[in-house]
């Protein structure tokens, strides 16, 4: 994967967008480069399909320069993008069920990120299976309010912005997601757990 690309400041950003307006095509490419991987970790995180991940992203890519004319300076670029990314992600998951991935997102409740290299195991493995299981529990608006609120660090008012809610609605998704993440897990853990001691009773 290639190195992420600095943050740019607002002002950088806007001259950015002027090129691409103008017909830039270094500018678009620059543009692209810049948000491609954001935007697709938050989908594949979505959708847990690699294929379907990349047609989500190039398709909010080209939706976004074909109506880049209603962008508003006012926001950043990458919370525009991710609203129309999110869009084009609810048309895709309404037509099928999630399939399970494997990304572990056992730290996603302290905000952190699992660390690089970590060592796999069958515990690290099965941890992972009961993260994923809890988070398919959660709604579509949850798991993106989840996502972007502890990875992704965006603030109340900007996911309100690309989930096209109110704040407060943002809000009790993200205290309804946390709980039911927190309820799903505990149960699921309580089962593992059963399941071990049958296996040791059956065992001994």
């Amino acid at each position: 994967m290639s190195e992420p690309l600095l943050k740019m400041n607002r002002e950088d950003e806007r001259l950015l967008i002027a090129r691409v307006r103008a017909g830039d095509r270094m500018a678009v490419r620059e543009l692209v480069d810049r948000h491609k991987e954001r935007l697709f970790a938050f989908i594949w995180r979505m959708v847990r399909n690699h294929h379907d991940a990349e047609e989500i992203c190039q398709d909010a890519f080209l939706k976004a320069f074909a109506s880049l004319d209603s962008f508003s300076a006012d926001y950043r670029f990458s919370t525009w993008l991710f609203t129309i990314g999110y869009r084009v992600c609810l048309n895709r998951l309404r037509r099928r069920h999630p399939v399970s991935g494997e990304v572990d997102l056992s730290a996603l409740a302290a905000g952190g990120a699992p660390e690089a290299g970590a060592v796999e195991s069958q515990e690290a493995g099965e941890v992972r299976q009961l993260v994923w299981s809890a988070v398919d529990s959660l709604s579509a608006p949850q798991r993106a309010a989840i996502l972007l609120f502890y990875r992704y660090e965006l603030s109340c008012q900007e996911i309100a912005r690309v989930l096209e809610l109110p704040v407060a609605t943002v809000k009790s998704h993200l205290h309804r997601g946390r709980n039911s993440l927190r309820e799903t897990m505990e149960a699921l853990g309580e089962q593992k757990l059963s399941e071990l001691r049958n296996l040791s009773r059956h065992a001994g």
